[in-house]
């Protein structure tokens, strides 16, 4: 085989992702930073000093790191667990984790609305044991979404740790229990970091899917609790201003751009420290 042939399959790689991808952003992205002709940030100045639009900002930030933040804590010591088990048991344990994955996100989250809403089945249960006199509003919540974001993004969480858990030699355990570890102290100082370049990808994927996430958000917050992609929704196809629609588009590019660079200076930091402490 010619060795052009590699590059050839580059040069069309990239020539589709220049054509279909940069050219459309940058050209919705340019009218963002021109007012009257000149280069300015006036459209963005404006945004946000919205109270409205920092309300919706700061309210999708604290959703994703909240849906980030349960997705690491639940998806790491399941992700021990199945990596752990006999290839039998693996195999079935990881058709369940994918098993949600499968199903379309409108039908898992009115399967939601079905449990969380006021006829639902939480609240039919708490009235039923005479724990609460009236339902309890749990839908159109942040906590609604925050469920459903869980519910959404922890098979990506665990998948993504599968892998790094099974690359752990089972033997470096071994040698720490026997000379005197404890296996939560095991667990804590060889597990935790060598799964951390897993936890870190993983992380990165929980947190800018919750960030852009538009079906779940939509259903279970509703209007009441909008999210960054709802109100690009609303500014784009409701209202037709796709300027403030564009601002929104760069602004959670960004803030996806900032948090991958905060985790992977995180990432580096716990490495260092744990070459310190060996």
């Amino acid at each position: 085989m010619s060795k052009k042939v590699p590059y050839l399959f580059l040069l069309t790689g990239t020539i589709l992702v220049l054509f279909f991808m940069i050219i459309p952003l940058i050209s919705s992205l340019f009218p963002t930073f021109m007012t009257e002709g000149s280069l300015s940030f006036n459209h963005y100045v404006s945004f946000l000093k919205d109270p409205y639009n920092q309300s919706v900002f700061f309210r999708t930030i604290r959703i994703s790191v909240v849906v980030m933040v349960i997705c690491v804590l639940l998806g790491i010591p399941t992700a021990y667990f199945i990596a752990g088990v006999s290839k039998k048991w693996k195999g079935l344990l990881m058709a369940m984790t994918l098993f949600p994955l499968l199903t379309n996100s409108v039908i898992r989250s009115f399967a939601w609305i079905n449990i969380l809403g006021k006829n639902g089945i939480i609240n039919s249960f708490l009235l039923k044991i005479h724990l609460i006199d009236q339902p309890i509003n749990l839908l159109y919540s942040e906590f609604a979404i925050v469920i459903g974001s869980v519910y959404l993004f922890l098979p990506t969480m665990i998948m993504t740790l599968v892998g790094v858990m099974e690359s752990i030699e089972p033997e470096m355990l071994e040698a720490a229990e026997t000379l005197g570890a404890h296996p939560f102290t095991a667990f804590r100082k060889i597990i935790l970091p060598l799964s951390i370049p897993g936890t870190i990808v993983g992380s990165i994927l929980v947190f800018t899917g919750t960030l852009t996430a538009y079906t779940t958000p939509q259903l279970l917050g509703g209007n009441q609790k909008m999210v960054l992609s709802t109100l690009l929704y609303q500014k784009a196809n409701t209202l037709g201003d796709w300027t403030q629609a564009s601002i929104l588009a760069f602004i959670m590019i960004v803030t996806t751009l900032f948090v991958m660079s905060g985790l992977n200076w995180l990432a580096k930091k716990v490495d260092r420290r744990s070459e310190q402490h060996a």
